[in-house]
């Protein structure tokens, strides 16, 4: 399923007929704008779905809008681990969900930014992966059941 599709999927689903008012102040906090620096958060290919990230250029953290049935407690943790890697090793670094809905935690940088460290990031990725695997299992699994539409029991027998 393309990220276009997923998109339209949702809106078909999950469409809120409340408020257009909440739904519009709510994309201003959460969207990041796109620009040129942002231009990561817009790739989609092969069937990948940025779930967020954060751009230490631009000072600005993004939480993909169709992803807004997630509990707050889970957005603001990833808002925290986001902007906090970004404070720490600069560069654009993002959450996003691979076609199988496993997790893929990215980071990179301007090739004109000499502050941005390889090795650093590289590691804080590791640390990140290590202190929050059972939030990137848990959001594996949500994407499986309520996007890829796959059978719960099926999931959590075949994790033996």
């Amino acid at each position: 399923m393309s990220a276009k599709d997923f998109e339209e999927q949702y809106k078909k689903e999950f469409e809120d007929n409340g408020s257009i008012e909440n739904e519009q102040e709510e994309l201003k906090i959460d969207e990041m704008q796109k620009t040129n620096k942002g231009r990561v958060f817009e790739e989609t290919a092969g069937g990948r779905v940025v779930l967020c990230g954060a751009n230490a250029y631009e000072q600005k953290y993004y939480f993909n809008p169709i992803f807004k049935q997630i509990p707050e407690s889970i957005k603001k943790e990833l808002n925290i681990i986001s902007v906090l890697f970004t404070q720490e090793a600069g560069g654009i670094f993002t959450i996003v969900f691979e076609e199988d809905g496993s997790i893929s935690i990215e980071t990179n940088a301007d090739e004109e930014d000499i502050t941005y460290d390889e090795i650093t990031a590289g590691l804080l990725v590791g640390e990140v992966r290590r202190k929050r695997q059972d939030l990137f299992e848990a959001l594996g699994l949500y994407y499986r059941i309520y996007v890829l539409h796959e059978n719960p029991a099926d999931i959590l027998g075949s994790e033996d």
